[in-house]
């Protein structure tokens, strides 16, 4: 049985309102009669989820919702409000999308109007768990699970936080308003607007909850950088028993939530953090997103038994008895769950640490030209950070019948307000100062190219990153790495636990002449990607390059 779930109607049946509303008024933010329900619990908004028949219970208990027509982020309808705080910062292009001071203006009043003599959920949450950098912000919803998911993703204030709260930036999320193109400026009827000069963050047309989250730290991407020094990250972090920090970059597929899973290191974070001028690496948020596609308990345990109560699933298919079907992608193959971080058991608590000793940056090398692990000079980790490789693989997308390289500036170009370039110099020189090793890790295919040879096995980049991070693959290195001949990077020739052969991508091919043709057309890919930093990179960076 395929379970759907209908979109809230306006006459729905109306909760009783929580008693700490009483405090909260949406008329100054122009909602005028409004039923607000304030800082529910996760037990309350599910409650009325279900209710209001916007979702069901899976067989453990947890929420599922369907998102409606956007199972995902729509990069195209993501605007930036030009005015004098952005026009000469923010990297304008296709990427962000300048939109009108005088537009967004307007389409605030319409959706302000839309919410009036509507129930609205209302939370008061933070970002940063570093208090130095904290933004408070409070999140105006329509719909009770969309509030659930702000509450499972930002910071949870406690009652005296809650006394004194004042918020920084507003988030006024209307998934049911449809916005006009023609009259309204948008490219479709959904859109997410962020508005630095009123701090606000404007969500419409769209019931996928990731435009909530992605909002914010979009952001704080900008602010970190322009006000604080503070370099943002969309990586995951862990620590381990003696206090060192390790960060992991990398796009989806490349494995970063599963490889920051570490039974032997506490999770500080899996998506995105800000490293400071004082060197602590703090988390930005309070839970996890995590895609669920083809989940299972031996594959990613913490995630797995991260869905219960207190989670949402979106998007999944289940049978009549609640049970979800991991592997059924009909609705999406992005489907999605949220938690609180506390669902997983290893945690650092507060979600900071000191400034990293590794940076891996993670790719899954379709080609299978990249070695296994590579060692990065600053220069050449500028490079690689700004470049954001990976590769698609035949099958993952209509007309895909061989690898295809898949470049995203900073490993996160959608959420990156600012050049890449300003991330990748702020990265080098934090690097630089705090004496960090940086590490390009391929956990793609080795022994040939997709459909050739095979994936890299799971246990050797385990024992690879693990080498890196005791310092034993250093010491059994230093001053003898191999250079690979066309990307430049320092090669180890030697690794505990893992196959010498395994290290050299060239000898894994048996064919010289195939594999350096395949890396030859791999380092082109690079730099005709790159030809569009050139003019804001410095010459340090572009030497990081391929040597080709």
């Amino acid at each position: 049985m395929i379970f759907l779930f209908l979109q809230a109607q306006p006459n729905a049946q109306r909760m009783q309102t929580n008693e700490n509303s009483k405090s909260i008024s949406l008329e100054q933010y122009g909602i005028n009669g409004a039923q607000v329900h304030y800082q529910l619990t996760s037990e309350e908004l599910q409650k009325a989820t279900v209710d209001k028949g916007m979702g069901v219970e899976t067989d453990n208990g947890t929420l599922a919702v369907n998102t409606g027509e956007f199972t995902g982020r729509s990069p195209k309808d993501r605007f930036i409000v030009k005015d004098q705080m952005t026009q000469d910062k923010v990297w304008w292009g296709p990427v962000n999308i300048p939109f009108d001071s005088s537009d967004f203006d307007a389409l605030y009043d319409r959706v302000t109007d839309y919410l009036g003599n509507k129930e609205c959920y209302v939370r008061d949450a933070y970002a940063c768990a570093d208090p130095n950098y904290t933004l408070n912000i409070r999140v105006i919803n329509e719909y009770p699970w969309s509030n659930m998911f702000a509450a499972n993703m930002f910071l949870r204030p406690d009652q005296s936080m809650l006394e004194t709260f004042e918020p920084d930036w507003l988030i006024v999320n209307a998934p049911g308003f449809m916005a006009d193109p023609q009259r309204d400026k948008t490219g479709q009827h959904n859109f997410a607007i962020l508005n630095f000069t009123r701090k606000i963050a404007l969500i419409g047309g769209t019931g996928y909850t990731g435009e909530i989250k992605k909002g914010i730290f979009s952001a704080l991407n900008f602010l970190l950088p322009v006000e604080h020094h503070t370099l943002p990250m969309h990586c995951s972090a862990n620590v381990g028993p003696d206090g060192d920090t390790a960060i992991f970059f990398g796009l989806s597929g490349t494995g970063k939530t599963t490889l920051s899973a570490d039974p032997d290191r506490r999770l500080i974070g899996d998506d995105e953090h800000g490293w400071t001028k004082e060197d602590t690496v703090f988390n930005f948020e309070g839970g996890c997103y995590a895609k669920v596609i083809n989940l299972t308990l031996e594959s990613e345990p913490d995630i797995y038994r991260a869905i219960k109560p207190g989670a949402i699933l979106e998007n999944v298919i289940m049978d009549a008895r609640g049970a979800v079907d991991y592997t059924d992608t009909s609705i999406t193959q992005n489907t999605r769950v949220s938690y609180p971080i506390e669902h997983i058991p290893n945690i650092q608590v507060p979600s900071i640490g000191h400034h990293p000793k590794n940076i891996f940056f993670l790719t899954a090398d379709a080609f299978g030209v990249l070695p296994p692990i590579s060692k990065l000079s600053p220069g050449q980790a500028a490079y690689h950070f700004i470049s954001g490789y990976t590769a698609k693989v035949a099958g993952t997308e209509a007309g895909i019948v061989e690898p295809l390289p898949s470049f995203s500036a900073c490993f996160g170009a959608p959420f990156m307000p600012l050049h890449p370039a300003v991330y990748a110099e702020m990265l080098s020189e934090k690097m630089q100062a705090a004496g960090v090793n940086v590490w390009l890790v391929n956990t793609g295919w080795t022994g040939g190219s997709y459909g050739v040879g095979q994936r890299m096995k799971l246990k050797y980049t385990r024992a690879m990153i693990t080498a890196a991070m005791n310092g034993s693959l250093e010491e059994a290195n230093k001053d003898n790495y191999h250079i690979h001949s066309v990307f430049g990077v320092s090669q180890p020739r030697v690794c505990p636990g893992v196959p010498t052969e395994v290290l050299s991508p060239r000898q894994t091919w048996n064919n010289d002449a195939h594999y350096y043709k395949t890396a030859v057309k791999l380092a082109e890919s690079f730099k005709e990607n790159f030809k569009k930093f050139e003019s804001y990179a410095s010459q340090e960076i572009m030497a990081g390059g391929p040597l080709i």
